[in-house]
């Protein structure tokens, strides 16, 4: 049975000069309409839900019509719904229409004809060449750009579809950007500029103290992050702002009302950069002459081993982002892990950045890490270790990287629980083990162990293969 009426099928066969149609082909016309008209509606629907809206109009009904490849029907574009009247042309045969305004004949002719609707086309061009944008008609300008950030969006920023969305008194709000109060822009200049502030220390712990419990810094923390790591890319080689980013850093991260989960990601490089990075505060002078305390000229001897502290605030700060954004970034601790090893095992990298690695794998991946990606490269380090220790302005940064190495050993003997204490009884059998560590770990280590006298730390690293 067809909903639409066989009648109307044989008003239009006649209108086109079909005298007579038999009732099987107007029953077979009327379905087929049927089917079209669902097919049509049910392609307007999807524009209209598409467009979050619940009221469909006539323009869903013409990019129905475009996307079915049939000609659209133009003349019922309408800034205002429209009403649609209903007259009886007989029994049981309404005829609906659209009710019409009465309009001035003189200035219907009068005013401009109105604008055909263009068809959908394509066309392309280039919106960057070599990352740099080309100016062509196609592409916005700066000004362009901001005065579109600036429009109103939303339903009712167009009012011709707020009047067919029957939201005729709609208030335009404009949708502006992240808008910070005069007070938080005076915090956020004051913060900035007391944590690098050299001359009054009160300051720089009044800054920190702010970072480390004050809530109502959550509005800054975008802008925080980004002045630590601007802070941080300018001024690798002054140590104290280094220093006072990182702290700053670790006071951010124990704010208690802050969540900082999406921003662990811009969180996590600044702090590598100052844990691995391969030059951090100014060139000094060789280890001889700062042992001697010669100057640099300005009256303050240079120390070579500086930078280590820095580093070692850095790993306590990596270790903590992996202890407790782990469980919401599943791969944060194998990446940071995984960076770590490969400064470690790159020979051209200087003695700090190999501490920094062996110090940050070591927190990082515990003494189950250090068994597994430490120790069985020792060996090869062997060779960096004794050239670093017979060159004397390298001998101190190598001694601060054995004692990272032997921290990271000892975390291995704390949890050597349960093995061989076949070595225990004195320093005559560590001794006798010298040439096994020898060749598991290297001379320069293998003497450190050996020296040590401790035979749980040779039993734990001899059996280390076993473990595996």
């Amino acid at each position: 049975m067809s909903v639409w009426n066989p009648d109307n099928i044989r008003d239009v066969a006649e209108s086109v000069g079909i005298a007579s149609l038999s009732d099987n082909v107007v029953d077979e016309l009327a379905r087929d309409v049927d089917f079209r008209i669902g097919l049509v509606l049910e392609e307007a629907l999807k524009f209209m839900r598409h467009g979050k809206r619940t009221t469909l109009g006539t323009q869903d009904i013409s990019n129905a019509l475009r996307v079915l490849n049939v000609e659209p029907l133009y003349g019922y574009e309408s800034t205002r719904p429209l009403r649609f009247g209903e007259a009886s042309i007989g029994p049981g045969q309404p005829l609906y229409y659209i009710e019409d305004e009465e309009v001035d004949f003189e200035k219907l002719i009068n005013s401009p004809l109105p604008k055909v609707p263009r068809e959908i086309t394509f066309t392309a061009h280039w919106l960057a060449v070599e990352g740099v944008q080309p100016s062509i008609p196609q592409n916005p300008t700066s000004s362009d750009s901001r005065h579109q950030e600036l429009l109103p969006k939303g339903i009712g920023a167009n009012p011709h579809l707020a009047a067919v969305n029957g939201h005729d008194n709609v208030a335009i709000k404009p949708l502006v950007k992240h808008v910070l109060s005069k007070e938080s822009i005076e915090l956020y200049s004051k913060l900035s500029s007391a944590l690098i502030d050299e001359t009054n220390e009160e300051w720089r712990n009044a800054a920190l103290a702010s970072l480390r419990t004050d809530p109502s810094i959550h509005q800054l923390t975008t802008y925080l992050v980004g002045f630590f790591n601007e802070k941080v890319t300018h001024n690798l080689k002054n140590l104290f702002v280094l220093t006072q980013m990182m702290h700053a850093t670790a006071a951010l991260l124990s704010n208690p009302t802050i969540y900082l989960d999406p921003y662990i990601a811009s969180i996590v490089p600044p702090v590598l950069t100052c844990l691995v990075g391969k030059h951090l505060g100014p060139s000094h002078a060789s280890a001889s002459d700062a042992i001697n305390g010669n100057s640099n000229g300005n009256g303050h001897a240079q120390n070579p081993l500086a930078h280590f502290p820095l580093r070692d605030l850095a790993a306590s700060i990596l270790i903590n982002i992996a202890k407790r954004y782990s469980n919401s970034s599943t791969t944060l601790k194998p990446r940071i892990a995984r960076t770590c090893l490969k400064y470690f095992l790159d020979p051209n990298k200087p003695f700090g950045t190999h501490y920094g690695a062996i110090t940050g794998l070591t927190g990082i991946a515990g003494p189950e890490g250090v068994r597994l990606l430490i120790l069985p490269n020792l060996k090869l380090y062997d060779a960096i270790l004794r050239e670093g220790l017979a060159d004397e302005s390298r001998k101190l940064e190598a001694e601060m990287v054995i004692g990272a190495i032997m921290r990271g050993l000892e975390s291995m003997e704390r949890t050597a629980v349960g093995r061989d204490e076949r070595m225990v009884n004195g320093t005559g059998d560590v001794e006798g083990a010298r040439d096994k560590l020898g060749e598991k770990v290297g001379e320069v280590i293998a003497d450190r162990v050996v020296a040590s006298g401790r035979a749980k730390l040779v039993s734990a690293i001899l059996e280390s293969d076993a473990s595996v």
